[in-house]
């Protein structure tokens, strides 16, 4: 296909380079703890043909919502499949995973009164629970993680006793064994110091309360793609050797839960120059992508990109060139390029690393939902068009 005519902008996933981490995710993970379990993060990136591939290579759902529940399910998971997290759960699909043997990692205590509920109604039943354990990550790890002196908002606080407190309530349910840890902590550094401290903290738990585990779930959070830092194999062969001082391959699964370093060195976003002008002394360079479809949260600082050129004339060097957005918002303007080659309208800017989190936080804002299209060798596919109004206005009422 000649991306030359292809409208602007589009993301672009490659498949080769994504079927490359995912085999180095398994393979780093089976080489370092042979019991594991992949929960895809649905919401990294739930673009269907992404979720289609995930499965098929074997990987369970992992979900934060009865919607991406619900979008599972649509897409050919059973509840079995299911990895189930995050405060915002619904309770008709808490007790379909549960019923159905999947995994539910308990976040807070209308939780556990859920289940109180849903274990009293099914007497005969033995339910299978893991609890998402909220501990000072901050303490084992001086600055690098998310929160940093605050402590994080999920889950149940070890240093607090909440998470003691949950689990003498769950002792009290006659037919709910918890059998597993859910300990996903968000970090600045995604360090393997930081992934060490985790598995150090399963142990601590295991030995404190005499837990019985089948599953210890790390979360995600791993680094992917970057030079200079961690990878898989970097990771997982730490991990074991922390969590093989209280745990066994063969009694307890580890499972991980990937987004952002499986999808994002394989994903693209190009986008076309359409109008220069210079106002007060600044040369703003006007293009059809936005700050909103690759820094949503408005975070970032610098960006991974190229610039294919629309033609080969020369190009005089510009000391100074404001790269935005379309939209009508001054916050718009994505980097300032500095002692570069003008930039007109025609040339190309790809973005770099921009997999996770940037599709499914796309607004629809000015512009609808951008094309998506996979890189198969030399040839590119169209996974999703273009959204139209009439994708806009599904399920709307007019009068």
């Amino acid at each position: 296909m000649d991306t030359d005519n292809l409208q602007t902008p589009y993301f672009v996933i490659d498949e080769e380079i994504l079927e490359r981490y995912y085999r180095m995710l398994t393979d780093s993970l089976g080489a370092s703890w042979e019991n594991f379990l992949v929960g895809y993060s649905f919401k990294t990136n739930s673009l269907p043909w992404l979720v289609s591939f995930v499965k098929k290579h074997g990987a369970f759902a992992e979900v934060v919502s009865e919607d991406e529940y619900l979008l599972a399910r649509h897409l050919g998971y059973d509840a079995a499949e299911i990895v189930y997290n995050g405060p915002y759960k619904g309770k008709a699909s808490f007790c379909d995973v549960l019923l159905a043997g999947g995994y539910v990692n308990l976040d807070s205590k209308r939780e556990i009164g859920w289940l109180e509920t849903l274990t009293a109604a099914h007497p005969d039943r033995n339910f299978s629970v893991g609890v998402r354990v909220n501990f000072d990550l901050e303490k084992l790890c001086p600055g690098e993680t998310t929160m940093g002196e605050e402590s994080g908002r999920f889950g149940f606080c070890y240093e607090t006793g909440q998470f003691a407190a949950a689990l003498r309530r769950l002792a009290a349910i006659p037919n709910v064994s918890v059998d597993g840890l859910h300990l996903h902590s968000s970090s600045k550094s995604r360090s393997v110091g930081i992934f060490r401290a985790i598995a150090r903290t399963a142990c601590r738990l295991q030995r404190e309360f005499g837990l019985t585990l089948s599953y210890v779930d790390l979360g995600g959070g791993y680094c992917g793609g970057m030079d200079g830092r961690p990878e898989y194999p970097d990771y997982f062969p730490a991990v074991a050797e922390e969590l093989s001082a209280c745990f066994s391959p063969c009694q307890t699964k580890l499972i991980v839960e990937p987004g952002i370093s499986l999808i994002s060195k394989c994903t693209t976003f190009v986008t076309s120059v359409y109008d220069t002008r210079d106002i007060k002394g600044t040369r703003y360079v006007m293009t059809d992508g936005s700050r909103f479809n690759i820094d949503a949260t408005m975070i970032k600082t610098s960006h991974m990109f190229h610039v294919q050129a629309a033609n080969s004339s020369a190009r005089k060097i510009l000391d100074r060139q404001v790269v935005s957005g379309y939209t009508c918002m001054e916050c718009d303007r994505i980097f300032i390029c500095e002692h570069a080659a003008e930039l007109t309208p025609g040339d190309r800017i790809i973005y770099e690393n921009v997999g996770g989190y940037t599709m499914s936080l796309n607004p629809l804002f000015i512009q609808y939902f951008p094309a998506v299209y996979i890189r198969r060798g030399s040839e590119l596919i169209q996974v999703r068009r273009k959204w139209t109004p009439e994708d806009y206005v599904q399920g709307s009422v007019t009068e």
